[in-house]
């Protein structure tokens, strides 16, 4: 190996070109499959820092000999190493070649045997191939001699049958016409691909005009059976036969031999109940659906074996006669529409439902669909008219009486007049029904009412579930709101609304009399001269039941609506709409509640006109509880327990009783709060207490003089807290030093953060500030404002 200088140049000189940098994702897989901590890996390695780190000091360069002698040993190794890796890689390569081409020989040899393989197969295809010829040209033989067989055997029945026919026709041997019949028939099927030659030809005509003069023929005989003066020449076991025969020909045959038997059977009928005739009026409709019972009976009896069961010959006369009957009623209601009234009416439709009711009983209706699909997909009253209950005979005569039901709607529009008139006069004499454990008081009136409602829907929906189903419903829409009205709205009690004035009065005009001595013990005679003219209990129990009966109304209203549109045809099911008729009965539930708290407010005002009366700024001490607040809480005691008993099944009328009022009294005592003027420290202080009493009194409103101690509703106590507190804030406010004037402002501001420059204004005149001192304020006021 040469060492020489000029090598070791050229080697430092492409020191930069051997070093090879790899990409980061192929360093971090390198790391991945051969993790080192030695920092010549680092793939940032720095000679320089390398070489600082190894000799960080001048000292450390008297050991630069061992490391030097450290690398040449480490240098050795890694060289030893690699020449190892190279010599492995050498010796895998000619193991490699050598596998590569062995399995190259094998792949030659396979392909030669793969090639034996496919020859060997063709020999032994073309083997089989010869071998078989013969066979096949058997089977084909085979087959075609079969069916030339078949064909001529069908070709001797067809003609021996055809012979066979002309001869049985002759005779009207029709028992033994059916089975070579069928046969023949189903023999032509095989030859109609064969049509084009003349002698088939000639057989399938020969067949047809068979087909023709059996038709004819049979309807004869059956004509001359049943009319004319030989009825009895031809037997049924003869007809019978026919019939079978009859089953194998066209099927139009069939159709108006039966039409015509049909008519037949219904000919007494139509002329005893022709529209000329007494018995064809509504008032003998019965005597229709007796003749139509009888004559199937006799029919059935006489006859009834001549048919095939499958002809349902019974069920076709019934169904035909439905028809008929349908069309003559239809005429002549039509043209004595004046003289039919609903009692008429109802007993025609209630003989009719019965007769459609036994009819599909009796019948299956299999021949409905048969005889009318046509006519159903025309007609709109039949059209989707069938419930899930209902059967094919359902309305199929009762459709007539549709166009007559508004004298039924009428009726019943007059019996629900006659009824609410009724309901008016008994309502003062007749009492509430009694309460149950599920249900509050409501007056007798109303399940009367939704009882007839009941009813009335049932029987129209039995008649019809269209149109009439829809007048129906604005009739009940109609008397629902004159129910609200005349019963509800009506019924409740009036106010005496000059009362309350006059009571307040006297009650100032008292009070104006009255000395600043003496002012509490004179408080209460006061109060008992303000009393005003209230409800009385059973006035406050009306008006709660009252209440009660709107909101069972409503919620039976709403499941009338759900059960009309349930009933009534869907394509008008959208035109249901009771939704006025649920909002009156929410204005009634609103009027009742609306009255209560006016009730009870009317009793509290003369107390909160008393208190905005008294002498304020003569009140040199703070005692108990003034008498007003005394009053107002005694009426809550009487009133609040009286309401809250009646509603005790509508919770939640109750608690909108007292938010309600919650929401109107406080800021009316508010208000009163502020003619509280001019009021020194001590009033304020003793006003301050009331407010505080009066506030703890509301809070517990809704428990008042209940045993039962139950927590208010959280949207109540949320508008007492409000509402009071704002009362109590006022008061701390006018006990607020007016000196210095921003500190008096600002505790203002503190207090009643929300409130306006009108509030200021009143607080400023309870505390009697003078105007001079309240301009000052007033600016105050407005700059921090802005």
């Amino acid at each position: 190996m040469d060492n020489s200088p000029v090598d070791d140049e050229v080697i430092d000189d492409d020191s930069q070109e051997l070093f090879i940098n790899f990409a980061p994702e192929v360093q971090k897989a390198i790391e991945e499959v051969l993790p080192s901590k030695d920092p010549l890996d680092e793939p940032d390695f720095n000679s320089i820092d390398y070489i600082n780190s190894l000799f960080p000091t001048e000292q450390s360069l008297s050991n630069i000999d061992e490391v030097v002698l450290k690398m040449e040993n480490k240098i050795s190794c890694i060289d030893t190493e690699i020449s190892t890796v190279v010599r492995g890689q050498i010796e895998a390569s000619k193991d490699g070649r050598q596998a590569l081409d062995e399995a190259q020989k094998v792949i030659k040899q396979l392909f030669v045997h793969i090639k034996e393989i496919k020859e060997r197969a063709e020999k032994s295809e073309e083997m089989v191939r010869e071998i078989t010829r013969d066979i096949k040209q058997l089977d084909c033989a085979k087959r075609n001699l079969t069916l030339a067989i078949t064909t001529l055997n069908h070709l001797h029945m067809l003609v021996g049958g055809v012979d066979t026919l002309k001869t049985l026709t002759q005779r009207r041997f029709y028992g033994e016409i059916a089975l070579p019949l069928q046969a023949i028939s189903e023999v032509m099927a095989h030859f109609e691909n064969y049509s084009d030659i003349p002698q088939i030809k000639s057989l399938s005509d020969q067949v047809k005009t068979i087909h023709v003069e059996l038709a004819h023929q049979i309807t004869h005989d059956f004509k001359e059976a049943f009319s004319g003066t030989n009825k009895q020449t031809i037997p049924n076991k003869q007809l019978a036969q026919a019939c079978l025969v009859v089953s194998i020909l066209d099927p139009k045959v069939k159709r108006d031999l039966l039409r015509w038997f049909v008519n037949l059977q219904l000919q007494e009928y139509n002329h005893l109940f022709q529209e000329t005739e007494d018995t064809a009026w509504l008032d003998k409709i019965d005597k229709r659906y007796a003749w139509i019972k009888r004559h199937l009976l006799e029919f059935e009896d006489r006859l009834g074996n001549m048919f095939p069961q499958n002809w349902e010959v019974s069920e076709r006369i019934a169904v035909q006669f439905c028809h008929n009957t349908r069309e003559e009623l239809t005429k002549i209601m039509s043209k004595r529409k004046n003289e039919i009234d609903v009692k008429l009416l109802l007993f025609a439709i209630q003989k009719t439902a019965a007769f459609e009711n036994l009819l599909s009983r009796r019948f299956t209706g299999i021949t409905i669909n048969e005889m009318q699909v046509a006519k159903q997909e025309k007609d709109s009253h039949l059209e989707g008219r069938l419930g899930e209950n209902e059967s094919l005979f359902h309305n199929l005569i009762g459709q007539c009486f549709v166009p007559h039901l508004d004298i039924y709607i009428d009726s019943v529009d007059r019996n629900l007049a006659d009824l609410i008139e009724r309901f008016v006069l008994d309502e003062k004499q007749s009492r509430p029904t009694e309460a149950t454990d599920t249900q509050a008081a409501i007056l007798p009136s109303c399940p009367d009412l939704f009882v007839f409602y009941k009813k009335s829907m049932i029987q129209c929906n039995q008649f019809d579930r269209g149109q009439s189903m829809l007048n129906l419903t604005k009739t009940f829409q109609k008397y629902l709101h004159e129910y609200s009205d005349k019963l509800l709205l009506n019924g409740l009690p009036k106010i005496e609304s000059q009362t309350l004035g006059t009571s307040v009065q006297n009650l100032t005009r008292d009070l104006q009399k009255i000395s600043t001595s003496g002012l509490i013990h004179n408080f209460s005679s006061l109060l008992k001269d303000g009393e005003i003219t209230r409800f009385t209990k059973e006035e406050q129990a009306k008006i709660c039941c009252i209440l009660t009966t709107a909101e069972y109304c409503l919620e039976t209203t709403q499941q009338l609506g759900e059960k009309l549109k349930e009933k009534i045809d869907p394509s008008l099911a959208d035109q249901v709409d009771l939704c006025k008729e649920q909002d009156n009965f929410h204005k009634v539930i609103s009027n009742c509640i609306q009255i209560l708290v006016q009730d009870l407010e009317n009793a509290c005002e003369p107390a909160l006109t008393a208190m905005s009366k008294i002498q304020w700024q003569n009140v040199d001490t703070v005692g108990d509880q003034s008498p007003y607040i005394t009053a107002i809480t005694t009426h809550f005691k009487t009133t609040v327990p009286i309401v809250r008993d009646n509603l005790s099944h509508s919770r939640k009328y109750f608690t909108q009783f007292c938010v309600k009022f919650a929401n109107s009294f406080i800021p009316k005592f508010v208000q009163n709060v502020y003619k509280c003027k001019p009021i020194n420290t001590e009033g304020a202080e003793q006003l301050l207490l009331d407010t505080h009493m009066l506030k703890t009194v509301l809070l517990n409103l809704p428990s008042i003089a209940s045993t039962i101690n139950r927590q208010a509703p959280a949207s109540y106590t949320k508008v007492v807290t409000k509402g009071m507190t704002k009362a109590e804030m006022i008061l701390k406010v006018v006990m607020t030093p007016i000196s210095p004037p921003s500190s008096f402002v600002d505790q203002y501001k503190k207090l009643l953060p929300d409130s306006q420059l009108t509030e200021f204004s009143k607080i400023l005149d309870m505390k009697s500030v003078k105007r001079q001192e309240q301009a000052a304020l007033v600016d105050i006021f407005r700059s921090q404002k802005s």
